[in-house]
């Protein structure tokens, strides 16, 4: 699994991971439930921002996780304008933006062997229904940092392609990226399977 994880001094990466994954939790859900305004978007953004500053990972590394996923939010907010008008699209789109990066921002400041133990003392207590904790842990710190390698699988698609001097197109990039995404989930899938996951 390609780790995002930052070295760093921070509070944020001092805290433990499962108080940190509910405090991020929260605050996504917080943003989520705001109601369909232009003032949604302003405090969507201003908080991730603040998050960022406060964690002490930083603006540098804020906008590079923008860069990162440039095209999920280029695509969310053309999708958002066919059907919507101007303000409840920004605001939908600043609310999904907002829940990537503050998910970025938990695998930017904590190790995934940290996250998915505290994943599993988590759901433990769902162990007497039959539940496999150790199985859902591993899916959701898979799923959390799904979207932040996707955003680098694209980046290094578009590199590669400015390298050999391709033409800039929705196909030309879609191939490339599918291909490697799909790679990308097959070693995923490979390296699960020689831990004993089924």
């Amino acid at each position: 699994m390609i780790t995002l994880y930052r070295p760093g001094t921070g509070w944020l990466h001092r805290l433990p991971a499962g108080p940190k994954a509910f405090g991020i939790l929260v605050v996504v859900l917080a943003i989520s439930l705001l109601p369909t305004s232009w003032w949604t978007a302003v405090i969507a953004l201003s908080v991730t921002v603040l998050g960022y500053l406060a964690s002490g990972i930083g603006l540098r590394e804020l906008s590079r996780q923008v860069l990162l996923i440039r095209w999920i939010i280029t695509i969310t907010l053309a999708g958002q304008l066919l059907f919507l008008d101007i303000e409840s699209a920004l605001s939908n789109t600043s609310r999904m933006v907002a829940a990537i990066l503050f998910a970025a921002l938990l695998v930017l400041s904590t190790r995934v062997a940290d996250l998915l133990d505290a994943f599993e003392r988590g759901l433990r207590p769902l162990g007497r229904l039959g539940i496999d904790p150790a199985r859902i842990a591993l899916m959701l710190a898979v799923a959390i940092n799904t979207v932040p390698v996707l955003a680098r699988l694209a980046l290094s698609v578009r590199e590669a392609q400015r390298a050999r001097g391709t033409r800039s197109s929705l196909f030309t990039f879609v191939v490339p990226f599918l291909v490697v995404s799909l790679k990308h989930a097959d070693e995923l899938g490979d390296a699960l399977t020689a831990r004993g996951v089924r």
